[in-house]
């Protein structure tokens, strides 16, 4: 069986590409609150309140784990950036397990195991 034309193969793909389009949401998102702490941004801006409210609940989690360096009204948020780590390697996780859904042939399984044993 051709695993190009499984039926498993469609959904699969579409689950990987709705993952990392939830990713680099995430991502951008984040990168935003890094720069803006970074640069000190005014939160009472409009956009920057918007992206402070938004990304809060993203960052939440990891706060705590470190400290804030703050220099001049600037700040190195090292929190924001575990953050975009941890995500990235949940999504990559996530990926990798669709993709163990995905059909392959006996040929295709065999080629991949000897590529492993090396």
């Amino acid at each position: 069986m051709d695993s190009s034309n499984s039926p498993s193969t469609k959904p699969i793909y579409r689950g990987t590409q709705i993952a990392w389009y939830l990713l680099y949401c995430v991502e951008v998102l984040l990168a935003m609150r890094f720069v803006l702490k970074l640069l000190g941004a005014n939160s009472q801006a409009g956009l920057v309140s918007f992206v402070y409210a938004i990304t809060s609940v993203l960052a939440a989690p990891f706060l705590s784990v470190f400290g804030k360096t703050e220099v001049l009204g600037s700040v190195f948020e090292w929190t924001t950036l575990l953050a975009m780590l941890i995500y990235w390697i949940i999504v990559l996780s996530i990926v990798k397990l669709l993709l163990i859904g995905k059909t392959v042939s006996t040929p295709e399984a065999a080629a991949k195991l000897d590529k492993e044993d090396k």
